[in-house]
């Protein structure tokens, strides 16, 4: 199953658009980069990948709609997954992509 193209929409809809931000495919999603690095991603299941800051990703999870993102059986520090069901208005879906956003800000730009 690919990616949920509404939440792709609605992603693009909020996310603040400029040169820096750019859509790509990656890992069976749309992840939504900027300044090269990957700030949200629409994930297969109809949820939300989401890079946080490592330190902070602890205090984000919830053990039911937010978990830590498991690939090739490895958990991911400071990638967490979000289900949809935690996505279900807009509020909180801008607060996500505005944590992934930020911390993508935070990295060095990849050219």
């Amino acid at each position: 199953m690919a990616y949920d193209e509404k939440l792709a929409e609605r992603i693009r809809d909020l996310i603040e658009p400029g040169p820096q931000v750019v859509e790509k495919k990656m890992f069976g999603g749309l992840a939504f980069l900027v300044d090269g690095n990957m700030a949200v991603s629409a994930i297969r299941d109809g949820g939300l990948l989401v890079r946080v800051d490592p330190a902070e990703a602890e205090d984000l999870i919830d053990g039911e709609s937010v978990s830590t993102m498991t690939m090739g059986g490895r958990e991911m520090r400071g990638w967490l997954r979000v289900t949809p069901t935690a996505l279900h208005d807009e509020s909180a879906l801008r607060a996500w992509i505005a944590r992934g956003v930020t911390y993508a800000r935070s990295l060095p730009p990849k050219r």
